[in-house]
Order: structure tokens, then sequence, then C-alpha cells
């Protein structure tokens, strides 16, 4: 059975290598779903401001209040980022779920992206990011180009940033969950084998920062002890820098 140390072992193995050229992998991180102060919220705002590793918490307008407001109000490390408008499936049973895709008149869409924008401006204010997370991280690419209008200036989905978009990207590239099986944190082992593989695809150019995406109402222990660990492990190696994402746009 592999040990803690064991797992972990090529995390540092390729951290070192980084700090031995004298280089900086750049980490950002992004919460999906947020609503309401919950004790697993509770749990991610502890656990990465103990890290001192800054949190975009994607935010869904339609069921959120002044609640969160509320809480977030002492959270200095914690940005909030537009996530959709109701984290409504509006595809047909036999496709991908989307919000924003192209099954509603792109009037209507970006109408509740309007929307969702304002309220989130008027709950959240400073705090705010101009940043749109796609539920489900899909979006009409005909969409894409409208959403300066609406004061959306970056978009993040998941995945390696595409060339030629119409506004800035800032996606994430690991994902901790494992929607596909058990619906709970995948192996550590393959997640830190996924950080390694993003880290050595950026050795010779990090123009983009590698983004980890959570979904804090998800986790079981299994996804709490990775983030936990993760965070331990770069939070204080000095080849490592976790950025706000209001720093990398």
């Amino acid at each position: 059975m592999m040990t803690a140390d064991d797992i972990w072992a090529p995390l540092r193995a390729e951290l070192d290598r980084w700090q031995a050229a004298g280089k900086t992998a750049r980490f950002w991180l992004r919460d999906d779903d947020a609503i309401e102060p919950t004790p697993a919220l509770e749990q991610l705002l502890k656990v990465t401001a103990d890290a001192n590793v800054p949190l975009t918490l994607a935010v869904i307008p339609a069921s959120t209040g002044e609640a969160l407001a509320a809480r977030l109000a002492d959270e200095p490390h914690v940005l909030v980022a537009l996530h959709g408008w109701s984290h409504t499936n509006h595809a047909g049973p036999d496709e991908k779920k989307q919000e924003l895709g192209a099954h509603r008149a792109p009037e209507i869409v970006l109408g509740e992206l309007r929307d969702g924008f304002a309220i989130l401006q008027r709950l959240f204010g400073s705090r705010l990011i101009s940043m749109l997370v796609p539920p489900w991280n899909r979006i009409n690419g005909a969409l894409i180009a409208k959403l300066p209008a609406l004061g959306l200036e970056t978009l993040s989905v998941y995945g390696v940033a595409k060339a030629g978009s119409p506004i800035r990207l800032l996606n994430t590239h690991v994902d901790i969950m494992n929607w596909h099986g058990i619906r709970g944190g995948r192996p550590h082992e393959e997640l830190v084998a996924d950080v390694v593989k993003e880290l050595r695809a950026r050795f010779d150019d990090d123009a983009e920062p590698i983004g980890i995406l959570t979904h804090h109402l998800v986790h079981d222990e299994t996804a709490w002890a990775f983030l936990a660990h993760l965070l331990a492990e770069t939070s204080a190696h000095p080849a490592v820098a976790w950025k706000s994402a209001a720093s990398l746009v």
C-alpha cells in the first residue's frame, strides 16, 4: 500500500525541480456552486485561510442572498464570480448538461446573466470580479463575444485555454471530484499525477496558471483531505505562488 509520502513524492520532486531552475509555478483556486453559508463552506473558508490561499467562489445569483454576503464580508482572501443564473439544465436528455447553451434565444440567456451580475454586484460589491463561470463549464460560443457588453471581461471554464478567444480566459485544469463514479473525491495518487502533469507542461512556458477546481457542497472526506494536503504541500514551497483571480486577469 502506498503511504502519503509515496503519493506526494512526485509533486515534491517536481516542485523542487522548479525551485532549482529558479522558476515559480502559479496556481489559483476556484470553487463552484456557492449559495449560502453551510458547514461545508465554513470548512472551505478555514482550509484556505489557514494556508493563506486566495479563493474564488462561483456563486449562483438566483439562489444566493444577504446571508452569504454577510458571511464573506470578513474574509479578505475570497473573491466572487458569476456562476450562470440558476444552474438549470436546458439541454436535452441525450446531451451534456448546459444552462448557457444554444437551447434558448441568446437575448434570454444574456438577460439572465445581466440580471445575475447585477444581483452579485449589489450583494458583494468590490469583492465581485468581472468573471463568468458557466455551469458545467459549458457555454454557447456565440455568446462569448457579447459578454464584455454585460461587464463580464473574463471567462473561466475547464481545460487548456483555447487560442483566439474574444475575451480573457482563466481556466481550471484539475477537478478533485469524481463525477462519473462514486461522486466523491478522486484518488489522491491520481490527482497528484494530474497536478504534476500540469506543472511539467508549464516548465518551459508557464503563461497559463494552473487552476484547481473544487465543489465544497459535495466534498467527502477524500476530497477534503486532498485539498488540505495540496494546500499544505504547495503554499509553503518556494516554487509555488497561489494567486487571486483578480491578480491573474
